[in-house]
């Protein structure tokens, strides 16, 4: 049966590479990005976020089967902050009431395996309050100094973003009606993001010492999207607040046997 999606990010990277594998199964895809794309808002601003929200309610005649929040940015600034944990809530928190007349909702947003790496626990903290003015400020500290204090920033919301998934996931409002809520953790993906850290074979071997991937080395975006897409399927019916690390193995080499 044909569901409508609405996924983020949807103009390039895994955005693209979901919304374009959703459609070739024949599913109703509303796509939301800065550019080409069926919305087009801004993540980093509050009254962009409400837009969306209510332009996904007009498109989809107010009903919706499943939230794809891939949209992210991996920058040493601010911005960052805004788009990959408040933005990504916001789209999730804003959108869930759509879901509602859904015979199988789902909801599934982009983590990382950075989360792992170490972060600002200043700005994580900020960011799990909900304090979006406080984690702009630090978060602007930390961009003063983009190669150190600044290459948190990206880790950090990605770490708080898990431990939101994980702290929401069973609550009345997401699995009490129905809704698994989980988020995938990618390692290294071909896209336009990564492709000026993987140009050469000497940023290759650095960027591997950072990301382990055993397994197969670096994925292209078509990998996380089928998880995506089948996260945010009929079938998955009892998938948790679980962030499913699709990394090559990054998670295995840093954590080893740890389970959590």
């Amino acid at each position: 049966m044909a569901r409508t999606y609405v996924v983020t990010g949807s103009a390039s990277g895994i955005g693209r590479a979901t919304a374009e594998l959703l459609r070739e199964q024949g599913h109703h895809v509303i796509g939301v990005d800065l550019h080409d794309a069926d919305i087009t808002v801004d993540l980093t601003a509050p009254t962009d976020r409400e837009r969306l929200v209510a332009e996904v309610a007009e498109r989809s005649g107010g009903a919706i089967d499943a939230i794809v929040a891939v949209a992210g940015l991996a920058l040493p600034i601010p911005a960052t902050v805004g788009v990959n944990y408040f933005g990504m809530v916001a789209t999730l928190e804003g959108l869930r009431p759509l879901l509602a007349g859904s015979p199988a909702p789902r909801a599934v947003g982009v983590a990382s395996m950075a989360s792992l790496h170490p972060n600002d626990a200043e700005l994580v903290d900020l960011l799990l309050a909900g304090d979006e003015p406080g984690a702009l400020a630090r978060a602007e500290v930390l961009a003063a100094d983009p190669e150190t204090t600044g290459a948190l920033i990206y880790g950090s919301t990605k770490a708080a973003f898990a431990r939101w998934v994980r702290r929401n996931a069973a609550r009345p409002e997401w699995a009490g009606a129905g809704i698994p809520l989980n988020a995938v953790a990618p390692g290294v993906i071909i896209t336009p993001m990564t492709a000026a850290m993987v140009e050469t074979a000497e940023q290759r071997t650095a960027l591997l010492e950072l990301v382990p991937m055993p397994l197969n080395g670096f994925a292209e975006a078509i990998t996380v999207a089928r998880l995506l897409a089948w996260l945010a399927s009929e079938e998955n019916t009892h998938l948790c607040g679980q962030v499913v690390f699709i990394d090559g193995g990054s998670d295995v080499v840093i954590r080893g046997d740890a389970t959590w």
